[in-house]
């Protein structure tokens, strides 16, 4: 049995629909921002910092 009270192309569903889209496209934003603060927040590691120490002394001699 199919649900026809709200159909496709309805427009008092797709106002409420687009309400609920932008809803999820919000907390998606709040997560992704969330996540991304947690990664630059990050330590850089010893290991990674002594490869760039490396990689500038190469290219001239420490930056002035």
């Amino acid at each position: 049995m199919t649900d026809k009270t709200n159909p496709p192309g309805n427009p008092a569903k797709d106002g409420a629909g687009l309400e609920e889209a932008r809803l999820r496209q919000q907390a998606i934003g709040v997560k992704l921002r969330h996540m991304f603060d947690e990664v630059v927040n990050e330590p850089v590691p010893d290991e990674f910092l002594d490869i760039l120490r490396r990689a500038d002394e190469r290219s001239g001699g420490g930056g002035a």
